[in-house]
């Protein structure tokens, strides 16, 4: 079984981030989104500018996975943008495709699920591509649930999956 090791992200690592997620983003919406729009949303020094923000001014709280210390996944969240009373909501969770459907991502859900629950809410909310079959299964098997809501995104749809705490 492989070593895996859960850490807080922190300034300086703008490009772990940069890179897990632009290779998630090419490796699974390369069929959902339009190249020029995949392009455009996996430019690594784009990414690296936006996490480093996020970082500074500590917009959403962010997890990176290592598995034999390797960077393998990472994960944010934050109060539900959309202003729901008690709802946190998972921005991200992306990982490398070569650990998919190896357990990894279910280790930093659960870890991120509790965070969630220690800081005192009672409800999570993501959206997901509703193309994205394989996300939407690892949500399903983690608790998460269609809320009914939809909305467009990137050109195509998303859905907004919620899961009491």
């Amino acid at each position: 079984m492989a070593q895996i090791t859960l850490k807080t992200a922190a300034p300086g690592d703008e490009k772990i981030l940069a890179h897990i997620q632009t290779q998630s983003w090419k490796a699974a919406f390369g069929e959902i989104l339009s190249p020029e729009t995949l392009a455009r949303c996996t430019d690594v020094s784009q990414a690296e500018e936006m996490y480093r923000h996020v970082l500074l001014h500590q917009l959403a709280d962010m997890t990176i996975e290592l598995v034999d210390g390797q960077p393998h996944a990472i994960a944010a969240w934050s109060r539900s943008r959309e202003m729901r009373t008690d709802a946190a909501e998972l921005i991200c969770l992306h990982s490398l495709k070569s650990g998919w459907r190896q357990g990894y991502g279910s280790v930093l859900m659960e870890h991120v699920l509790a965070e969630m629950a220690a800081a005192g809410y009672g409800e999570a909310v993501l959206w997901v591509f509703e193309e994205n079959l394989p996300a939407r299964r690892f949500y399903e098997k983690h608790g998460f649930v269609p809320a009914g809501e939809r909305k467009d995104s990137f050109g195509a749809v998303e859905l907004l999956y919620h899961k009491k705490l």
